[in-house]
C-alpha cells in the first residue's frame, strides 16, 4: 500500500466527519469505503489507526462500536490538504450520506452499554440522542450478563416505542386535564 493511497483515505475520513454532526463508526466508515471499492477493511483501518495515533480523530468506545469525531488538528489538516480529494470523491461522499445520513445518524444517536455491579448483577446504560442533545437516558439493573446483552441487542429496535410511551405516560394526565 503506497503512502499516497493511504493519505487520500485518511483525507476521506476527515472529510466524511467534516460533512456531519455527528460520529461515525468504524462499520459505518467500512461500509462505504467497501461498497465503493475504494479500499478494503484493513488499509481502512490502518488509516483510522493512524489518524488516531496523529490526534486528528479520536474514538469514543460503547459497548463493541467505537464513534470516531474529528479534533481541531484533523480540522486544519483537512482545510491544508482537502484538495488533494477530488471532487468525483467528495460526490461519492457526499451522495452517500444523501442516501445514508438517516440510517446512519440513528446507529449513532441510539446507544447502549452495560457494565457488571456487585453481586453479579449489571447496570445497562440506554440513550436516545438528537444532534447531540440527550432525548432520554434510562438506567436499568439487571441479574445476568445475558439480561444486559439483550437488552441492549433491543434497544435499537424498541428505542422508539420507549421513547414514545415514556412521553406518553408522562403527558397523560396533562392531556386529561385539557
Amino acid at each position: 500500500m503506497s503512502e499516497e493511497s493511504l493519505t487520500l483515505y485518511k483525507l476521506m475520513i476527515l472529510f466524511m466527519l467534516d460533512n456531519l454532526d455527528f460520529p461515525l463508526t468504524t462499520s459505518q466508515l467500512s461500509e462505504f469505503f467497501v461498497r465503493h471499492k475504494y479500499t478494503s477493511y484493513f488499509h481502512l483501518q490502518q488509516s483510522v489507526n493512524d489518524l488516531v495515533d496523529s490526534s486528528f480523530i479520536y474514538g469514543d468506545t460503547i459497548r463493541n462500536s467505537t464513534h470516531y469525531h474529528m479534533t481541531k488538528r484533523g480540522q486544519e489538516a483537512l482545510q491544508m490538504f482537502s484538495s488533494k480529494v477530488s471532487d468525483s470523491i467528495k460526490q461519492d461522499i457526499l451522495e452517500y450520506f444523501k442516501e445514508k445520513k438517516y440510517e446512519l445518524r440513528r446507529e449513532v444517536d441510539i446507544t447502549a452499554d452495560y457494565y457488571p455491579l456487585e453481586k453479579g448483577e449489571y447496570m445497562v446504560n440506554a440513550r436516545i440522542k438528537e444532534r447531540g442533545a440527550l432525548l432520554l437516558e434510562l438506567k436499568i439493573n439487571v441479574v445476568s450478563r445475558e439480561q444486559a446483552v439483550a437488552v441492549c441487542d433491543t434497544w435499537s429496535k424498541k428505542s422508539d416505542l420507549v421513547y414514545s410511551q415514556v412521553m406518553d405516560t408522562l403527558l397523560l394526565e396533562q392531556n386529561e386535564k385539557s
